[in-house]
């Protein structure tokens, strides 16, 4: 029979802005903790799950038809600017200037 395991202490990997790593850095030196693991698994200990509501407006899934050159062109943008294409695709629909002059006659059916 296999001897069982103890689960290994595994990397958690995640995005954090710069001011929030240097807050983690704040934190570890005012705390006198040696490392930023130990920052992370302090804050988690001290969280309270049951009172927190995430701040973020509900999303909703479309899809979209888009010709291959256009496509071509999000995906090389999102590469180069290293951002997901649904990122590319929001600010660009945040920054949609809406005008009478871009809006196009509608068809009638």
């Amino acid at each position: 029979m296999p001897v069982k395991k103890s689960p290994s202490w595994a990397p958690l990997t995640f995005d954090l802005t710069q001011p929030q790593v240097a807050k983690i850095e704040a934190a570890r030196r005012l705390l006198g903790l040696g490392t930023q693991s130990e920052v992370v698994r302090t804050a988690i200990g001290q969280f309270n799950f049951a009172g927190y509501e995430a701040k973020r407006p509900v999303h909703r899934q479309i899809s979209v038809r888009l010709a291959p050159e256009m496509r071509e062109k999000l995906r090389q943008q999102a590469q180069r600017k290293n951002v997901s294409i649904g990122e590319l695709l929001r600010v660009a629909l945040e920054s949609l200037v809406m005008s009478k002059s871009l809006a196009k006659p509608r068809r009638k059916k």
